[in-house]
């Protein structure tokens, strides 16, 4: 990451809540989701997994959720998110995935390396829940080079109204980091998981328009 002070890799920056250098323009032009201090799932989602998105929040911590509704069955989303061995297939921002222990099964562990332009360089993960019933995953990083300490991302997959899309909410829990207000850092993860969930959105549309 090309920068004068090697410490900057490890800093997360103040953004402002409207704009950011790290995401695309499709990004920034959506609204902000709403937050709450202890659920933090922005819709309703089924009694069955609702209690996933239900994090218990510290008084140093902030907890928000993104909802994205995509134009394609679960059977065409879920197969994408469930790879925990390649986010990289619709995740932009990471560079490069390895396994570094596990099979796929929850317990594995990864280490992805990020795009440059972001405050971090990598991230060691957990995958703790791993539901095809239910269409639940979760994992928690657990090492790294970055600010995010004690982050755990919970998503779901959810049939849409009309039983024709798919409805995915993707909720978090995260550490504030010293120098930063629980604002700007969830506007900050917010704005990544944002433009993750565009591009899922993306990949899966298009693969269902091939077919």
């Amino acid at each position: 990451m090309p920068t004068n002070n090697p410490q900057s890799s490890l800093l997360l920056h103040r953004l402002n809540p409207t704009t950011t250098n790290t995401c695309p323009k499709l990004c920034q032009q959506q609204p902000q989701p709403r937050r709450s201090p202890v659920t933090c799932a922005t819709t309703a989602v089924p009694d069955t997994v609702a209690r996933y998105h239900a994090h218990a929040v510290g008084p140093d911590q902030c907890c928000s959720a993104v909802t994205q509704q995509i134009s394609a069955p679960i059977s065409a989303v879920w197969p994408v998110v469930r790879r925990f061995d390649n986010p990289q297939a619709y995740k932009h921002f990471v560079k490069s995935c390895h396994v570094v222990n596990g099979d796929g099964n929850v317990g594995t562990v990864r280490e992805i390396r990020v795009i440059s332009g972001l405050p971090a360089a990598n991230s060691t993960e957990r995958l703790e829940i791993l539901d095809d019933e239910r269409h639940v995953i979760s994992f928690s990083m657990v090492g790294g080079d970055h600010r995010l300490a004690n982050y755990k991302s919970v998503t779901t997959l959810h049939p849409s109204p009309d039983g024709k899309g798919t409805v995915v909410v993707e909720s978090f829990v995260v550490d504030t980091p010293p120098g930063n207000t629980k604002e700007e850092t969830c506007v900050f993860v917010d704005t990544i998981v944002r433009c993750n969930l565009q591009s899922l959105a993306q990949i899966a549309e298009n693969s269902v328009g091939r077919n």
